[in-house]
């Protein structure tokens, strides 16, 4: 029976890349593995037939050979030879595919000095904080390289070779009828074992601490913003550099003020008196306060805007403006005397025809015209 191409096998194009090819055989190993395909009996042919081209293609020299003179090129009885000299081995390869199955991977050791976890807190600040900046204080519990072994875990400095994996950081499992390479459970992939640990670490480099740091906030910021404290976060294993924290701003809302962008924004109650016949306010604003001239006939809704007022940002830009808007309130708790007065007033306006409402006159023609549409 001839054998079929091994391109063909792997289905992959006769120039595809070492990468299509690796690619496509963990594709295929992963659907034909026997474990995998306990009712199918052609599953275990297939896979040595994957496992056959994957050897011939993932080599550099049996690849051109079989380009070259097909499966005559790599047949052991033909001089061609079956041995893997180059490129990924299957047990390599079978490692990478399955690492996840089985919780390990092919590969060396990973390297015993690994930077620390960043942290993050969260910081509350007032409106007044965040707008013109601040320095502050926060505690941070942590953890920080131990000060008796440097960071390293052991008494003497030192560290031995592993004992479970003879330091090479992985030890082979035995699944089913493959040897399946995984990172060392005893020195988690470094190839060394600590022989005598640190009294105060316990061997783990580390220790617990509750760190005091001074915080600078620029002037700003905003709900959202992060400063980064270099080198602050927690400690690297086995000496290596400390993470970095993260501080989050969070600004509390504010009793007058809101923010958006660069810009404040507040309602000012008036008077209906104020709001007809004009006149001038006191309006707060985070600087202190300042005089605003109120024309005759305002209306509830209006935008006062008050320049430069607002926040100036803390990535640059011409700062903010404090925009006012006017809500005219309408009295309450009004003696017998003061409501005469008020329809005296609402009579004398009714003499004026539609002149002293415009906008009760222009919302009402409106209304009437909805209506009319309606019964037509």
């Amino acid at each position: 029976m001839e054998k079929a191409d091994f391109y063909k096998t792997l289905d992959v194009a006769r120039n595809a890349s070492e990468r299509e090819i690796k690619k496509a055989y963990r594709r295929l190993a992963m659907k034909y593995h026997p474990d995998r395909n306990t009712d199918n009996p052609d599953a275990e042919a297939k896979f040595k037939d994957i496992q056959e081209a994957y050897a011939i293609l993932s080599d550099e020299q049996k690849r051109a050979a079989y380009d070259q003179f097909g499966h005559a090129g790599v047949d052991p009885s033909m001089g061609g030879g079956r041995g893997h000299s180059g490129g990924d081995s299957f047990s390599d390869v079978f490692g990478d595919v399955f690492g996840d199955i089985f919780g390990g991977g092919g590969g060396g050791h990973r390297s015993q000095v690994t930077r620390g976890a960043d942290l993050r807190y969260n910081l509350d600040l007032s409106l007044e904080e965040a707008v013109f900046g601040m320095e502050t204080k926060i505690k941070i519990p942590t953890s920080v390289s131990c000060t008796t072994c440097k960071g390293t875990g052991s008494k003497s400095g030192k560290s031995g070779v592993c004992s479970s994996c003879a330091g090479h950081g992985q030890v082979r499992m035995q699944q089913g009828m493959f040897s399946v390479q995984q990172t060392c459970p005893t020195c988690h992939g470094s190839g060394s074992q600590i022989t005598d640990p640190c009294g105060k670490c316990r061997g783990t480099g580390k220790t617990k601490e509750q760190k005091t740091l001074s915080v600078k906030i620029p002037a700003g910021v905003d709900t959202g913003d992060r400063i980064r404290l270099g080198g602050e976060g927690e400690a690297g294993d086995h000496g290596g550099p400390a993470g970095d924290l993260y501080v989050q701003v969070n600004v509390r809302e504010h009793a007058i003020f809101t923010r958006d962008g660069a810009n404040l924004y507040c309602d000012m109650p008036i008077s209906f008196a104020t709001a007809t016949l004009g006149g001038e306010l006191e309006v707060p604003t985070l600087s202190g306060k300042v005089k605003l001239k109120v024309p005759p006939e305002t209306q509830t809704g209006k935008l006062f805007r008050l320049r430069g007022k607002g926040v100036k940002p803390v990535r640059g830009g011409p700062v903010g403006d404090l925009m006012c808007r006017v809500n005219v309130e309408t009295p309450v708790s009004l003696t017998a005397e003061q409501k005469a007065l008020v329809e005296q007033l609402e009579a004398s306006f009714k003499t004026g025809g539609t002149k002293h409402n415009p906008q009760e006159h222009s919302w009402l023609g409106g209304v009437k015209s909805f209506f009319d549409k309606m019964k037509s």
